[in-house]
């Protein structure tokens, strides 16, 4: 999750550039949201707000659901067999530490984890998440997952989504941002079921069929 004024650099196992400082984290889920066309999941806090105010049935946001992007976004590439983009947070990945293990199980599993960390649990209050002491793509990699790197900046976001779309194959992009400097998107406040029918009749039902 995210809400701080900037990230801590990294020093921990070749991380040791910098956080870019102008990548706002409501233009990275936008961008995210704007590249791939599939399934999307939004974790809990202020990127729910962020999916949901697009108001697309294929964007699944999260309500009090911290630490379950990741497994929610595995399930439902596994079903439907679609290209999923899962948009977490740092706060909430290091909450389910776990939940790498079974993506690096999965090597065939179209799913693309957008990790955005800005250091922070924005939602409650900006307490700092530590973060810092960990090397996200390479808490991936000893998963199992082949593909993880660091993305800064728009330009390397939306080249690594537009590759990760047609590998079809599990890919965790870290992206740092900084906090969104205006207030942030209302509530979402469309009763979950029905959320959660509309997002099953768009990505369930009318998506592609599941290759065999």
């Amino acid at each position: 999750m995210s809400g701080t004024d900037a990230t801590p650099s990294r020093t921990l196992a070749g991380t040791d550039a910098t956080p870019s400082g102008t990548f706002a984290k409501a233009d990275a889920v936008a961008l995210a949201l704007d590249t791939l066309p599939g399934p999307a999941v939004c974790t809990t806090g202020y990127t729910a707000r962020l999916g949901a105010a697009r108001g697309e049935d294929r964007v699944l946001p999260l309500v009090g659901s911290m630490g379950l992007a990741l497994p929610v976004g595995i399930g439902i590439a596994a079903t439907t067999g679609r290209t999923t983009l899962v948009l977490d947070g740092d706060g909430s990945l290091l909450m389910n530490p776990a939940d790498p293990l079974e993506l690096g199980s999965r090597p065939d599993l179209p799913l693309v984890h957008v990790v955005l960390d800005d250091g922070a649990y924005a939602s409650t209050g900006a307490q700092p998440v530590p973060s810092q002491r960990v090397d996200v793509p390479a808490l991936a990699r000893a998963a199992g997952v082949t593909d993880a790197r660091r993305v800064e900046g728009a330009d390397a976001l939306r080249a690594a989504l537009l590759e990760a779309a047609q590998a079809r194959r599990p890919v965790v992009l870290h992206c740092p941002v900084t906090s969104d400097s205006g207030p942030p998107a209302p509530r979402v406040d469309t009763p979950l079921p029905t959320l959660a029918r509309r997002f099953t009749m768009e990505a369930f039902e009318r998506g592609e069929p599941r290759e065999r």
